[in-house]
């Protein structure tokens, strides 16, 4: 199921910001990630920054987009639930996102190759981030079509990215 969120608003600027969870499951493909809303004023990511350093949760990766209306940062965490329970108190509202997480060479061409597998199987690709982690290279896809993602995952050897692995 796909999720859009608009916000419109003639006196506020909205950020929408992202933190990724991981997946309790050990088996999983997906990561959690969480989508919070916040006014597009100065200080603002850094509030969300400062919650999370108070309540003492490492960002693992950390990625933003931005449009003229909002915009979306997505990061990485050690401590999901954690992070979930601050934010709350904290008054942010939060939702839930699950992603996919795949581990790739570290050489030119490897995500390309990765996407033109997806492309083939007509997935589309919401959006797209990666980082290095250690000696990883770490792909985060998030696809209109996750079961048929797991079908091309499955079939091609990717090597899905599970919390247990970023630790």
């Amino acid at each position: 199921m796909k999720e859009h969120t608009f916000i419109q608003s003639n006196s506020l600027n909205l950020w929408l910001v992202n933190l990724t969870f991981y997946s309790h499951k050990s088996d999983s493909m997906t990561i959690r990630q969480l989508s919070v809303f916040l006014e597009n004023k100065t200080g603002h990511l850094n509030e969300i920054l400062s919650i999370l350093a108070k309540n003492n949760i490492n960002i693992v990766a950390l990625t933003i987009a931005d449009s003229t209306d909002y915009g979306i940062l997505r990061a990485i965490v050690s401590d999901p639930e954690k992070a979930m329970q601050a934010l709350r108190a904290e008054h942010y509202t939060v939702k839930v996102h699950d992603i996919l997480s795949l581990e790739m060479a570290a050489a030119p061409g490897s995500m390309s190759h990765i996407l033109d597998l997806f492309t083939a199987a007509d997935i589309c690709i919401e959006y797209v981030y990666a980082f290095s982690f250690g000696s990883k290279s770490i792909l985060m896809i998030r696809t209109d079509n996750c079961e048929k993602a797991f079908e091309i995952i499955k079939t091609n050897g990717l090597k899905p990215i599970r919390e247990s692995d970023l630790k």
